[in-house]
């Protein structure tokens, strides 16, 4: 068996948790340890090995998913890590994975998405092992038992009986409340996004249903310029499984969550009596049903309101009434518009030598950040035309290279670090290094950086 992890998306309906540097995918969301790329990296692995693990990503969340991978003790080079030249939605995805596998034609193969919620997995294992009889039949996808009337996702009807399934009737997309109560009656299930298929039987489909993704990747050796070839991008519902004959679904009562809007965010956090959902410890005075998520430390007090969604962070705050979760998505537009960069990056930024977060700033004059290298890990060498900066070590050893000269800077000492230098900050110690960056300068963006030598092969 094989696996397929869709982390590709960018998750704007949880902005400003989400952001496109760092999308919901690689959160650790609530109360939760591990992100959940990495519950469905698990997941995947009660299936099948690593090496038969394919995940398909933008070409920005590389060290993501490396990070994610070294975060659980797992060698991210066994398995194959596909990324994107540019998103062209789920069926080129797929496809672009499936292609790869064209020496293991009868084989199993299960995609998962990474941004969804699946707190008990052992039944879903249990019912995608059950099902390897079904997929001899065609596609088969994983149909969850609906708890409401929910309108924020799609339907699946199903027909006869086979196997340990159902034929699929049709596929039908986000209804109005009513309709979605009537499906409910109907014995509908919820689209999880969640599929099984043979090898030769997917790329026998996607030859017939959608024939330029399979000329693309068939009449390109190089996989990164077939995606170039594909003029639009299309979903694996709308290319494949509404049209072809032989779709089945298995239907699951399981937890399952897309967190697809800040609304179903509500099970991740810690819940009062008077249905507030919270991250730390808020002050709720007459109160109720409120979701508040705030950066850690940081004191939220809610006088008098209910149904709200409050979401503070350093940089960003956002209210928003329960029922309009759904246009979070035009804040990010405007955002966009503005060439504001608070709809890319959170102050709290992540590399791969470790992360940053700003602590202060203002435009053309300073920013202080404070940043945290791994141990064994190094910067780029690098230097900045704009801008000079002051390093104050707060804890572990920094080594330090300026034009050359190598400094060992200790706990409590400081380096400064002249507009032109060419230098390289590294941590050969056995501890986190952390130091405290003044920067100051006329122009303080992340693209001020002149890399000579990485060891994560940045440009």
């Amino acid at each position: 068996m094989r696996v397929i992890l869709l982390a590709g998306g960018v998750g704007e309906r949880l902005w400003p948790l989400s952001r496109e540097g760092y999308p919901k995918q690689f959160l650790k969301l609530g109360n939760q340890k591990k992100s959940l790329f990495q519950l469905a990296l698990e997941r995947s692995l009660k299936l099948t090995t690593i090496d038969k693990v394919y995940v398909v990503t933008n070409t920005r969340y590389r060290f993501l998913v490396q990070g994610a991978f070294e975060e659980l003790g797992l060698d991210w080079s066994r398995a194959h890590i596909l990324y994107e030249p540019k998103p062209k939605n789920t069926l080129p995805a797929i496809y672009g994975a499936v292609y790869l596998m064209s020496k293991s034609q009868n084989d199993d193969v299960v995609v998962f998405p990474t941004d969804h919620y699946i707190p008990k997995d052992a039944m879903l294992i249990d019912e995608i092992i059950r099902s390897q009889g079904l997929s001899q039949h065609g596609i088969v996808t994983f149909g969850i038992m609906p708890t409401q009337p929910h309108t924020g996702y799609g339907y699946i009807s199903k027909a006869e009986v086979i196997d340990n399934g159902y034929k699929v009737k049709s596929f039908i997309e986000k209804p109005s409340k009513q309709l979605a109560k009537e499906y409910i009656e109907k014995g509908y299930l919820w689209n999880a996004g969640i599929f099984m298929f043979k090898v030769e039987f997917f790329n026998d489909e996607v030859e017939k249903y959608a024939p330029q993704i399979f000329r693309a990747f068939n009449d390109h050796s190089c996989w990164e310029n077939a995606f170039q070839q594909i003029e639009k991008g299309i979903s694996i519902d709308y290319g494949i499984l509404e049209k072809s004959e032989h779709v089945f679904v298995v239907p699951l009562e399981i937890h399952w969550n897309d967190l697809g809007s800040f609304d179903a965010l509500d099970t991740l956090y810690n819940t009062d009596e008077y249905g507030n959902n919270f991250f730390d410890n808020p002050i709720l005075i007459d109160a109720y049903n409120n979701l508040l998520i705030s950066d850690e430390g940081k004191q939220i007090a809610a006088i008098g309101v209910k149904d709200l969604v409050i979401v503070d962070q350093r940089d960003a705050l956002l209210i928003c009434h329960k029922e309009k979760t759904n246009q979070v998505r035009e804040v990010v537009g405007e955002l966009k518009k503005r060439k504001d960069n608070r709809v890319i990056y959170h102050t709290k930024d992540y590399r791969p030598w470790g992360f940053y977060q700003i602590l202060d700033q203002q435009k053309d004059a300073f920013k202080i950040k404070r940043i945290t290298v791994f141990e064994g890990k190094k910067l780029s060498e690098q230097l900045h035309y704009h801008r000079s900066e002051h390093w104050i070590v707060v804890s572990g050893t920094a080594k330090v290279t300026i034009n050359g000269e190598i400094s060992l800077v200790k706990s409590g000492e400081s380096i400064f670090i002249r507009a032109g230098e060419k230098h390289r900050l590294e941590n050969p110690g056995k501890i986190p290094l952390e130091i405290i960056e003044v920067q100051m300068g006329e122009y303080l963006e992340e693209d001020d950086i002149v890399r000579f030598d990485d060891d994560f092969k940045r440009q």
